[in-house]
């Protein structure tokens, strides 16, 4: 069987239960597992005799099992089984005299407990690798891992003196492996195992082939209670196995088809990197050449030379069984790099097939409407806003379409600017649309916008389309849209559906674009007659740092709108601690204060409903994990169905994170965490407080239906419910210019970015206002770390910013947070921009030279790859 990238693991892996748990962490093919990165490795594990020991330090040993016996527990159900073990031939080795220690296993199953007695029998020669402790006198090793060596090999400490050495000095200790494709701790007796010694299955062939195994470094992976991180190694070393890395005995019978091959498999340092190469110390039949051609290269050879990276393949093998932490370092820099090269590449060829594309010029006219516009405005712009205004006037008067980016904090006029840009195509003749997240923000811009152009000559038609509207209005709206008379258009997700058209469809402007993918936006292209290509600008109100930015939309020209208007008062943020009482108790009499003088208060909770985690499987959703999650996905598994990994509808209405922060402990388990706080348990909370006695309340969720939305804010903006109980829903264009408190649950749980969307909700009328959040982190942690960064700025560059670095190697393009498979893992845009730029500027050289990839395929395959699965940006976070 040919095994690719692509292949399923279901139709590899025998063991279904771990099939399961592995697509719980989003690993479903071989690709998906091999570019599961470990988070960490382990430090190698040093050779000592017994004597050399040292309570409290790993160490690993070769001896020989003198004695085993195994001792019920009368105080309680189980058994306990001790073996003496003892080293001198190793000790001897190592120029000490040798000694003996205690190996104890303790097990509720006598199954277990018999197959560790039938490998740990008397004579037996085995390899130790644990940490020694002291009982009764005695040095012991508590349930250590246990290598056995096959009877007939060289003795515990022939030939070991100059392994022992180099252990010591950390030169080559390893370079003698004949087997680095070790099994994980055994939890489970050897497929081959039998009652009868005759047909005992052993670890290993020689005793130097063992030390190898238990004393090189481990990467430690992102696991669940489903999964062990040994576990997961386990089958990803079993994988590797099976595409040629060949080994002589089979990873625990996990694998179909593992039959003993007996071919020694190639170490890490001599792998033949290319078909053809030659391999120094191998040969074809290691397996190697297997390898490469089941993992192809994807840089170009020219670029990988140049920069004395690995081949893939190679760095494949050197993360997932690393000779040394070195090693590994040099393997994860090398699939860093073949990440930036691959993103700027299609970012580059995204930016130059637009420049090829056709599209309407809407040049400017005298006394155009833009103009007269801007003059009717009973305000001046202001410097930033004039002179985006003139770049997207400039774009729009070309034939080939603009693609650009306006990047501005909240308040800071975009709808002006977008405005002036519609105005100037309706003037040339064509139609703009305007497309708006959700029906609140889209029948927002509509009011607003025809508020603002009722006074022009000659009248410009505002048309709004959503998909709540009644089927009379909708089709009306459709009719409007499909004559193609010029006028502006604001529409929700409607504008992606087949029945809208706008046959002169010259401009799109997409508010908040990271609510939408690559291929809706694309969906407008299809809206002309005339095989144009609509001009694109799109907005958002999430701050990006800058290089981010100029790294991630390589393929759009970038504006900042940094200004604010005049009379905006700085937000007062508060980090409460939830556990803190009486200052709980002062913020809400502060919020009732303020409601009494005619004000509002949001308070925004991650949950619409107490039960709304019932599928947790213990799964965390991290960054690394690198399954698709809704883009609501919450913290731990509270998203997660036990069957796919992937979060349900409902789940994703659920839970409002947007950017969990998942906590993992050294081994990388998730570590369970408090329940979120839910909109329906704070709002019934609340009202039962002395401080709101006759307040009315609402509440708002994405599961209320857009007629009932519109309503509770029309409530909230009036004074009836000057209380507003919600999820994040009102996280992006809700405009209450009253409303000056907002309290964040479960705060410590959220993206920096995301809480200074939310803080932006506030202080929009010009009164003074303060955002609560309320943390139940942990003293000196990492989530209080990041709470003193929303409380000590109000820069959202910089907030963004201080986002990315807490993210660390995560997934910036938004894989976790939005529900896109993205191809980065290891990519980081804060610390690697000299990286992005150095793949940048080779990427551009090689386009030039060869625009098609023609005679790169495995690069264009990747380009593909990550066109399709990046569907989001940025701006996700």
């Amino acid at each position: 069987m040919s095994i690719t990238m692509d292949t399923t693991l279901a139709s590899l892996v025998t063991n279904k239960r771990r099939v399961s748990a592995l697509k719980s962490l989003g690993i479903v093919t071989v690709g998906d597992a091999l570019t599961y990165y470990p988070f960490r490795v382990t430090e190698p594990v040093p050779l000592r005799a017994i004597r050399e020991a040292a309570p409290g330090q790993q160490m690993a040993f070769a001896a020989v099992i003198r004695d085993m016996r195994v001792v019920p527990m009368n105080a309680r159900r189980g058994y306990r089984l001790e073996a003496t073990v003892d080293d001198a031939d190793f000790a001897r080795s190592r120029r000490v005299p040798g000694s003996t220690a205690r190996l104890t296993f303790f097990s509720y199953r006598k199954s277990y407990v018999d197959w560790v007695s039938m490998r740990l029998r008397a004579g037996t020669s085995v390899v130790v690798s644990g940490m020694p402790s002291e009982y009764m006198g005695q040095l012991q090793f508590t349930h250590p891992e246990i290598l056995t060596v096959a009877p007939g090999s060289a003795g515990a400490g022939a030939g070991l003196e100059g392994y022992a050495r180099g252990a010591a000095s950390g030169n080559g200790a390893f370079a003698g492996s004949t087997d680095p494709y070790a099994s994980a701790q055994s939890a489970y007796p050897p497929a081959a195992a039998a009652s009868s010694g005759a047909a005992l299955k052993y670890d290993a062939d020689t005793v130097q082939e063992a030390l190898t195994r238990v004393c090189r470094p481990r990467p430690v992976y992102h696991a669940s209670s489903r999964i062990s991180s040994e576990h997961i190694h386990e089958t990803i070393l079993g994988l590797l196995w099976m595409m040629g890395a060949r080994t002589s005995s089979t990873p625990d019978g996990q694998l179909a088809g593992a039959g003993s091959a007996g071919i020694v498999a190639p170490t890490t340092d001599t792998i033949a990197v290319q078909n053809g190469e030659e391999n120094s110390g191998t040969t074809a039949e290691s397996g190697a050449e297997a390898l490469s051609q089941s993992i192809p290269d994807v840089l170009p050879e020219s670029v990988r030379k140049a920069k004395n990276l690995m081949h893939r393949a190679e760095a494949f093998l050197a993360i997932h069984d690393p000779a040394s932490t070195t090693r590994f370092k040099e393997a994860i820099e090398t699939l860093r790099y073949e990440e930036a090269f691959v993103s700027q590449t299609s970012l580059l060829k995204a930016r130059s097939h637009a420049h090829k594309s056709a599209a309407h010029s809407c040049p400017l006219v005298t006394d155009s409407l833009r103009d007269q516009f801007i003059a009717s405005l009973p305000f001046s712009l202001t410097a930033g806003q004039q002179q985006v205004i003139h770049d997207i006037a400039a774009d729009l008067a070309h034939d080939w379409p603009m693609q650009r980016l306006l990047q501005g904090e909240v308040g800071s006029g975009k709808t002006v600017v977008a405005l002036a840009a519609m105005l100037q195509a309706v003037d040339a003749g064509y139609q703009a649309v305007l497309v708006a997240p959700t029906q609140v923000l889209a029948e927002q811009h509509a009011e607003t916008i025809g508020r603002m152009v009722e006074q022009l000559k000659p009248a410009i038609p505002v048309t709004l389309l959503t998909g709540g509207m009644k089927l009379a209005a909708r089709r009306k709206a459709l009719a409007a849209a499909s004559s193609g008379e010029p006028g502006i258009i604001v529409a929700t997700h409607a504008a992606f559906s087949k029945t809208f058209q706008a046959p002169h469809l010259a401009l799109v402007v997409i508010d908040e674009q990271h609510r939408f993918g690559v291929e809706q936006r694309e969906s407008l292209n299809a809206k002309t007659d005339d095989g144009t290509t609509p001009h694109l600008l799109v907005m958002t109100a999430t701050p990006i740092p800058r290089t981010a930015a100029m790294t991630w939309f390589g393929d759009l020209d970038v504006s900042w709108l940094t200004e604010l208007p005049g009379g905006r008062k700085p937000i007062r943020t508060v980090v409460v601690n939830e556990a803190d009482a009486a200052t709980m108790g002062r913020m809400f009499a502060h919020i009732r204060a303020r409601v009494d003088a005619g004000e509002r208060a949001y308070i925004v909770c991650p949950r619409i409903d107490a039960d709304d985690e019932g599928n947790e499987d213990g799964s965390g959703v991290s960054a690394a994990a690198g399954s698709a999650r809704g883009r609501a996905a919450a913290s731990g598994s509270s998203a997660r169905t036990a069957a796919g990994g992937r979060a349900t509808r409902a789940a994703a209405d659920a839970i409002g994170i947007d950017d969990p922060y998942e906590t993992f402990d050294e081994n990388g388990e998730t570590v369970a965490r408090p329940p979120l706080h839910a909109v329906a348990e704070i709002a019934d909370r609340l009202q039962k407080l002395p401080q709101f006695q006759g307040i009315r309340f609402a509440t708002l969720t994405g599961r209320d239906k857009d007629d009932v939305k519109t309503q509770v804010m029309a409530d909230f903006a009036g004074g009836e419910t000057p209380i507003l109980v919600s999820t994040t829903v009102i996280e992006v264009g809700v405009d209450v210019k009253q409303a000056s408190c907002i309290v964040i649950f479960d705060a410590d749980r959220y993206g920096l970015s995301q809480l200074h969307q939310l803080r932006g909700r506030v202080g929009r009328g010009g009164t003074n206002s303060w955002a609560f959040l309320i943390s139940r982190a942990e003293p000196g942690s990492v989530a209080e770390q990041r709470l003193d960064v929303i409380h000590n700025s109000l820069d959202g560059a910089e907030i963004a910013q201080a986002d990315l670095e807490f993210r660390g190697a995560g997934d910036v393009l938004g894989d976790a947070q939005s529900g896109g498979k993205s191809s980065l893992k290891l990519l980081r845009v804060v610390k690697d921009a000299d990286m992005i730029a150095d793949a940048r500027s080779r990427a551009e050289q090689m386009l030039a030279a060869d625009p098609e990839l023609s005679n790169e395929v495995q690069l264009a395959g990747a380009v593909l790859d990550f066109t399709r699965g990046n569907e989001t940006f940025l701006t996700s976070n």
